[in-house]
C-alpha cells in the first residue's frame, strides 16, 4: 500500500500555520467509546485527500492512553490502490478533552478539534481553529440527512465555509 505522504504535509501546515482563533469543542470525550472505525462522510477540500474515495479513519487506544491513527482511502481512478497514513493522537490538556493533537510524523502535529459529538458516538464534527479543515465522520457509511444538515449548520455557525463541502463516496469493495 502506498503511504499518504500528503497527510503528513497537512498536519505540518496546520501546526505551522493555524490561526489562534477560538473554536469551541465538546467538554467530554470517552476515548474508548470514540475508538474504532469512522467513515468520512464529508470534508472541506484539502490537498492530501484529493482524488480519494471510501476514506476511513481507525482510532485505537494505546496502553499509554495515546491513540494510534490509521487513515485509508482508495484512489478514485484506480480503486484497487489504497493509500494509508499511520499516526498518533493525544489530548495535550485534560481540561480540554475535545482538543486533540495528531501527528503523522514527529515532531509536527496538527489540531483535531471535536466540535460536536453524538451522545452514542455514532457521528462527529471535527475541525481546526483556522477553519481550513473540517470533517464529518460517522461509524456507519451513510449518515441520516437530518443529522448531516444539523452538523453543516453547526459548522457554518462556527465560521466554516460549508458551501465547499465534498461528499465522500463509500461504494468501494
Amino acid at each position: 500500500m502506498k503511504k499518504i505522504s500528503l497527510i503528513s504535509l497537512l498536519f505540518l501546515g496546520i501546526c505551522c500555520c493555524s490561526s489562534p482563533r477560538e473554536l469551541a469543542t465538546v467538554i467530554k470525550v470517552d476515548i474508548n467509546k470514540y475508538a474504532g472505525r469512522w467513515y468520512e462522510i464529508a470534508r472541506l477540500p484539502n490537498s492530501f485527500e484529493k482524488g480519494l474515495e471510501c476514506i476511513t479513519a481507525v482510532y485505537k487506544v494505546r496502553d499509554d492512553g495515546d491513540i494510534d491513527v490509521i487513515n485509508k482511502g482508495h484512489q478514485a481512478d484506480n480503486r484497487e490502490i489504497v493509500e494509508e497514513a499511520n499516526g498518533k493522537a493525544w489530548v495535550p490538556d485534560p481540561n480540554f478533552p475535545g482538543r486533540l493533537k495528531v501527528s503523522f510524523f514527529w515532531p509536527f502535529a496538527g489540531d483535531y478539534y471535536i466540535i460536536e459529538l453524538d451522545d452514542n458516538y455514532q457521528y462527529v464534527l471535527v475541525g481546526d481553529p483556522s477553519r481550513d479543515y473540517l470533517w464529518i465522520l460517522s461509524k456507519a457509511k451513510i449518515l441520516d440527512d437530518n443529522v448531516y444538515n444539523k452538523l453543516i449548520k453547526t459548522a457554518k455557525q462556527r465560521g466554516f465555509d460549508t458551501e465547499k463541502m465534498i461528499i465522500v463516496k463509500h461504494d468501494c469493495k
